[in-house]
């Protein structure tokens, strides 16, 4: 009778023992065994880490003046599962964000989330409106906000940063990682309520700013490029155009204008055709602007003299086709300098003919045609040049006024920066270099300079291109007390294949002549006004007195005309 009690003792007893093996088992097992494992769940469930974002860099003027800024801006969000009343709330919201309501109201009644935007980089005294209003469910977060203080002020050229505070377009594209700087963390242990454990892990990687970019443009020369551009295109009844402005001794642009432009504190709204930056991408028929170089592969070769006279009429057959100056004229006697005074297509492909089609494709390149300049500027065009296993007659005939090849007016720009430098091809830049938080200016590596042309080449193109100005199709971009040296061209635009009956109306030119320091290239896009002389050349003359005056440039001695056929 006594004995099942006791059995059940002792089962029972063997059923703990064996119980508290198996505790004892598993504790061993966690303590021993998965130890580390659980250690590190723990801790990742109790470490959060938060992303601090780099504070984007400033781009600024030669001088330091800002372009492009970052100022303190609210995300908005709402959480609908708050939202209590959705049509009242939209209504005040809308009013505030100037949105629509009813746009608001579908945001406030989005279903299965938490989490809607309702604004991105809204304005800090906007956003507090907002935040007094004490909407149930709305919420705020601080981001940064890129914003250009001059508005359209070279707006192609810095380009353009999204919402996630990413370069998009231009300068900002460009140089995103040099901007950008590197984010940080910080590391806290929080319990389970998300409170700070007093004791726990906390660890700060600091966010290391971006550095400022240092361009090279003068916000005063741009502002004043900018705006005769802007009246030339209007005078003029023109599609658009284009300007640079850059240093003739190391290729800084101190301006790079594209009409019409946009503004990139708004550029979501910019129509697409005037967000890019025409002077890089663009390529253009350079029309007579290219008989400098047509001259230029003349001289080096030895091909034609300086005193040689052609006898030039008004219309030529070449290659079965016939070409033709712009305006009939009877058979005139021209030297070279009168050739280009006087931008006779007929006198250039006469001269061509004697240069040779593989000299003048060879000069072609020495100058850099069909090839981006590097500049260091997003999707930069590199022009196109024939093969020369393509030319022919008519082929080197056209090019030698700038017909059937294609450059960007930056490419043009360093091409006569080239005669104005005594012959040395300089890299246009856009860039001075970086700044960091000490204000030491890191500079840009130079490029190398390439001679293109011996400098007694320089000095007699320099000579021919200041008589298109006193004697030829430039005088409107005389300029009284300096002397400037340039061309004129107008050039039949190419659509379809077709040659119509639309033009590209451009004036280049540098100055002093006797001693550069600045080129200028103006671009007119389809004036009515047609020709370079009359469309663009007032415009350069604009411009050129205004940059005498920013940069102090002094007058200089004058370099004498070349020889003429009607001269001894």
């Amino acid at each position: 009778m006594t004995r099942a009690p006791a059995g059940r003792l002792v089962a029972l007893l063997g059923v703990m023992v064996l119980a508290l093996v198996g505790v004892l088992t598993r504790l061993v097992v966690l303590q021993v065994g998965d130890h580390r494992a659980l250690a590190a769940q723990g801790l990742r469930q109790r470490v959060h880490p938060t992303d601090l974002p780099a504070e984007r860099g400033d781009i600024v003027d030669r001088t330091g003046v800002p372009l492009a800024i970052t100022l303190e801006a609210r995300d908005i969000y709402v959480d609908p599962r708050y939202v209590v009343d959705p049509i009242g709330e939209a209504a005040k919201i809308a009013r505030v964000l100037d949105m629509r309501p009813r746009d608001v109201e579908q945001r406030l009644q989005t279903p299965d989330t938490t989490f809607v935007y309702l604004g991105r980089q809204v304005d800090v005294k906007v956003a507090e409106r907002l935040e007094s209003l004490g909407l149930p469910g709305i919420g705020f977060l601080e981001v940064p906000k890129r914003y250009y203080p001059a508005g359209s002020l070279a707006p192609q050229v810095l380009g353009f940063v999204g919402v996630d505070a990413t370069g998009l377009a231009g300068l900002e594209y460009e140089y995103e990682k040099v901007l950008a700087g590197i984010p940080g963390t910080r590391t806290v242990e929080l319990d389970g309520d998300g409170l700070p454990i007093a004791s726990g892990m906390e660890i700060l990687k600091p966010a290391i700013a971006g550095r400022t970019l240092v361009t090279t443009l003068d916000r005063e020369v741009q502002y004043l490029a900018q705006e005769a551009l802007r009246r030339a295109v209007k005078e003029n009844h023109a599609k658009g155009g284009t300007i640079v402005v850059m240093d003739a001794r190391n290729g800084d642009v101190y301006a790079m204008a594209s009409y019409p432009w946009f503004d990139p504190n708004d550029f979501a709204h910019a129509n697409r055709d005037a967000v890019r930056n025409r002077a890089v991408t663009d390529m253009f028929e350079p029309g007579s602007v290219n008989k400098v170089v047509t001259a230029a592969a003349a001289l080096e070769s030895g091909a034609v003299g300086v005193r040689d006279v052609f006898r030039v009429p008004w219309w030529m057959h070449v290659g079965g086709y016939t070409v033709n100056d712009s305006h009939p004229h009877p058979v005139e006697p021209m030297t070279l300098g009168d050739i280009v005074a006087h931008s006779s297509n007929i006198g250039s492909a006469m001269v061509a003919e004697r240069v040779g089609s593989a000299e003048l494709a060879s000069v072609l390149a020495r100058f850099g045609y069909g090839t981006p300049t590097g500049v260091g500027f997003p999707g930069e065009a590199g022009g196109v040049v024939p093969e020369l296993l393509n030319w022919n007659d008519i082929t080197r005939a056209t090019v030698s006024y700038g017909q059937g090849i294609s450059m960007t007016p930056l490419q043009m720009a360093a091409v006569y920066g080239t005669v104005a430098n005594g012959g040395m091809w300089v890299q246009p830049r856009l860039v001075r270099g970086t700044t960091g938080p000490d204000g030491r200016l890191d500079e840009a590596p130079p490029a190398t300079p390439r001679r293109v042309l011996s400098k007694g080449t320089a000095a007699m193109l320099t000579r021919m291109l200041a008589s298109v100005v006193e004697t030829g199709t430039g005088g409107a971009a005389q300029i009284p007390g300096y002397q400037v040296a340039g061309k004129t061209g107008t050039a039949r635009k190419l659509v379809d294949g077709r040659y119509v009956h639309r033009y590209m109306a451009s004036f280049v030119g540098f100055l002093p002549a006797s001693d550069p320091r600045a080129v200028i290239v103006v671009s007119i896009d389809e004036p009515r006004t047609v020709y370079g002389g009359v469309a663009a050349a007032p415009v350069f003359s604009e411009i050129a007195r205004h940059v005498i005056q920013r940069l102090a440039i002094p007058a200089a001695p004058p370099v004498p005309l070349p020889p003429f056929a009607s001269g001894p």
